[in-house]
This record gives C-alpha cells, structure tokens and sequence, in this order.
C-alpha cells in the first residue's frame, strides 16, 4: 500500500495506522467466515449470500448498539480484547427475540487516533463474539477523530442482521396467560447500568478502584464488571428449533420493568420468582455499596437473568432439558398471569 499523506498525519490522521490496523485484523476477521460470505476486507461494503432453501416468506431482522458507558472501564483498565464481544451481543441477542438467526455483523469503531495494537484488541474480541453466535464479521469502520475525541479514548458500535421465515417470526401476540418463563443467567452486569455503576463507586474520580479485589466477587471490581456480555444464539436457537416457543425478551437497558413487558400483549403480566434467580453477587455488592432499593435494581440492572423465553407449560420441562443439553444453564423464573402491571415481584 503506498497510500500516505503527511499533511493529513500533522492535521492528526495516521492512514498508515490505519493500514496496520486493517492488516491486523484480517485473521480476526477471517476466523468468522461463514458460508454466506462473499469476497473479503478491503471493499466498499460487506457482501453476503444468504441460504434461502425451505424459506417460504425470508424476513431479514436487524438491530444496532453501542457498549455504553462500560467503554470507560475497558479504557481505565487498559483491556480491550472483550468489549467486542458486548458489541456484538447486544445486538445479536436482540434479533433473537424475533426467532432471527444473525447471519453477519459489522462494527464501526471511532477513536481519538489510531492505535493499531488497540484495534487490533478491539475486533479480536468483536470476532470472537461473531463466534459464539455463529455469525460472520463482513466488514467495518474504523475512524480516527482528532479534536473531536481524546487521542486515547474510542467509541464502539455494532450492526447485525438475521434471518427468519415469516411464520416462525415470534410476536407479542402469541404470549399467553398460563405460560411459563424459563430464565437464562447473565455473566453478571452485561452492558447496561454502567452510569449508575461507575457513580456508586466512583469510578471516574478514583479509578484505581477498579483494582480492589473483593471477597464476594472472588475477584477485582474491575474483572467483574468487564466480564462479557453472555450470547444466547447457539442454545435458544437450538430450543426454537426442539420446542414451541411464544415469546424472547432480551434483558438489558431498564432491567425487568423495561424489557419483560416488551414480549407481553396488553392484560398480561409476568409474575416472577425472584429467589429462583442464581444469585450473582456484583448486584448484592451494587446495591450496598450505593445504598440502591430493590426497585431500582430491578429497574436498571438485569439483576442475574440475561434473557426470558415464554413457554406452555407443558413444554417447560421440554425447554429446560434442550437448553441444558446446549450447556446453557436455565431455570423456571415465574409465569404469564392476567393483569396490567407488567411485572410482578
């Protein structure tokens, strides 16, 4: 490549950088190919062939995140290998609750300046994330923002798209009174809370808190709260595929309050078990340490369940055995029950 510009290097950009930085993550990327994938990192736009056999209606489903403010953890840590697999959960774990299976991804990372070896970290972690949910990683951007960002700082956001027949599409609509809900465990926070996370430890005035190791979590604050966002694809798909299924919700932004009600029809609420939760005590060292009530716990935080599947009850035992038999752990959480309050604790 003998594309250079030192006029645009003193202005701030280093497109050699960026090279490097290309050159990279090619393995990384390459790790992801699936049959689908068509021609190869350099070009002006990912290219994939989807398999359309047995399709009657193909409903393509998409969705688009960023990390949040759990960036500045990985930025006060220096460890960046992992928040890629949060950018590609959080999105791949959304088309999910439509039945989708995500076919590709695409991350678009913005930074102060170009740092190749952090990039590097950064798609390796979004590659390995495209991993676990079987999806292939077809292209990207990676933009360096002098004066608009600090030079060592970086933004993070993803985009997927899936797949689903029409009439395998789950809906609001097919939830029903009497329905069980299996729950499936988080890692711990996930990628949503971190404002009030980083306020009830005062992340940013002291962020060598980060390093205090504590007994509970079996680790540092700092390791806990970095642990990866979990990717249900592989199981959940497997349980689509093995039993009836009415309805997915993702747990993430606005806790239970926000998110389970987005999988109920109108006069249906969820009557939940809190107890049957495996406890995960980053929520329990949390809520002490910011003095935080139950209710805004549960409003925020996922509180220990990543995501929620609607089942007849006579198919619960059925969902928890092809979940299990996937090695993804998953417990009976509570019901569907008439009412209009959403959620019931």
């Amino acid at each position: 490549m003998k594309s250079q510009s030192e006029s645009y290097r003193a202005a701030g950009v280093d497109i050699t950088a960026g090279y490097e930085a290309v050159q990279r993550m090619r393995a990384h990327v390459e790790r992801t190919y699936t049959p689908g994938v068509l021609g190869g990192l350099g070009g002006f736009g990912g290219l994939f062939a989807p398999n359309l056999t047995g399709m009657k209606q193909p409903v393509l489903v998409s969705g688009a995140d960023g990390v949040g403010t759990k960036l500045r953890v990985a930025l006060y840590m220096d460890k960046h290998d992992t928040i890629g697999i949060d950018s590609v959960a959080m999105c791949v774990n959304d088309i999910l609750c439509a039945g989708a299976a995500p076919l590709f991804f695409l991350d678009y990372i913005a930074c102060g300046r170009n740092n190749p070896q952090r990039i590097e970290a950064i798609v390796a972690g979004v590659a390995e994330g495209c991993v676990q949910a079987g999806c292939a990683l077809v292209g990207g951007e990676t933009a360096e923002h002098p004066g608009v960002m600090p030079p060592d700082e970086y933004d993070l956001a993803g985009f997927a798209v899936g797949l689903v027949d029409r009439d395998k599409m789950l809906d609001t609509a097919q939830v029903q009174a009497g329905d069980v809900l299996v729950g499936l465990p988080s890692s711990g926070v996930h990628s949503n809370g971190f404002s009030l996370v980083r306020h009830v430890f005062s992340i940013d005035e002291a962020p060598a808190v980060l390093g205090k190791p504590y007994a509970e979590l079996g680790t540092s604050l700092g390791q806990a709260l970095l642990q990866p966002t979990c990717i249900y694809v592989k199981p959940v798909l497997h349980l689509l595929e093995g039993c009836e299924v009415h309805g997915l919700c993702h747990i993430t932004g606005g806790g239970f309050y926000e998110n389970i009600p987005r999988m109920l029809p109108g006069g249906l609420a969820a009557k939940l078990d809190v107890a049957a939760i495996p406890p995960l005590p980053i929520f329990d060292v949390i809520a002490k340490e910011g003095g935080i009530p139950p209710r805004d716990m549960y409003n925020t935080f996922n509180m220990g369940v990543g995501m929620c599947a609607a089942v007849p009850a006579a198919e619960a035992d059925k969902a928890l055995g092809l979940l299990r038999a996937e090695g993804q752990a998953a417990f009976v959480l509570g019901e569907v029950v008439p009412g209009e309050e959403g959620v019931l604790l």
